[in-house]
């Protein structure tokens, strides 16, 4: 392929990866990348220490209280979170695993974009298509997260606003992390599917070269 499509392909790709693979570790082990998260103005009373925000990755829920401690569920695939308004469960907001299995696919978008990366060191066309191809299942897979974390965003914001007491959801960092993923993708998509269309061209080129026509205008009137 054209060095001038592969590198910025392959940074592109690289770059895709790392965003999703951080991603797909999400809660517990990297805080900082949930997928949606909720502030709560007056608290929740969950116990002695009152709860002011949860979060939500791929693998758990995490629940801070008023400290800046963290309580997190088991993590797992396809957990279910709850959390009350009060002691007396007066009002409970439930998040069901059938809501958060499908954040799985995630670390299958990241696995999908490593095969792509890879492809997209060789200068072969069939692998240059391939890598094009794999780019543009990684981001159709990515869409689909992208989707999925939509879905849970506006069902956790439904459930938290249910417990009438200022809750306020927001999208986290994993959510546009992912959007920014999808975008890398498709630019990376584009530009092997280009250096593959301007390695084919130039082959094409060079294969039929122009013959020479040696002897000019006047040639045509000399006699045989």
């Amino acid at each position: 392929m054209s060095r001038a499509f592969c590198i910025p392909g392959i940074v592109f790709l690289v770059a895709a990866l790392v965003l999703s693979f951080l991603v797909s570790v999400s809660l517990p082990f990297l805080p900082a990348l949930d997928i949606v998260r909720t502030n709560f103005q007056g608290g929740v009373q969950q116990g002695a220490i009152g709860t002011v925000q949860t979060r939500l990755g791929i693998w758990s829920a995490c629940a801070y209280d008023t400290h800046g401690s963290r309580t997190c569920l088991k993590t797992g695939h396809a957990y279910t979170f709850e959390i009350d308004r009060d002691l007396q469960k007066s009002k409970v907001a439930i998040v069901k695993a059938s809501w958060t299995r499908g954040l799985a696919v995630h670390p299958v978008a990241t696995a999908a974009i490593f095969i792509a990366l890879l492809l997209s060191f060789s200068t072969h066309l069939t692998a240059t298509l391939l890598a094009s191809l794999m780019s543009f299942l990684a981001a159709l897979l990515t869409l689909i997260a992208f989707a999925i974390d939509i879905a849970l965003f506006a069902l956790v914001r439904h459930a938290m606003n249910g417990l009438d007491i200022g809750a306020n959801t927001n999208t986290a960092p994993g959510f546009w992390m992912t959007f920014v993923t999808l975008i890398l993708l498709l630019l990376a998509g584009c530009t092997v599917c280009f250096g593959r269309r301007n390695d084919r061209m130039s082959g094409a080129t060079s294969s039929y070269p122009m013959s020479s026509t040696g002897g000019g205008f006047l040639s045509r009137f000399r006699k045989n």
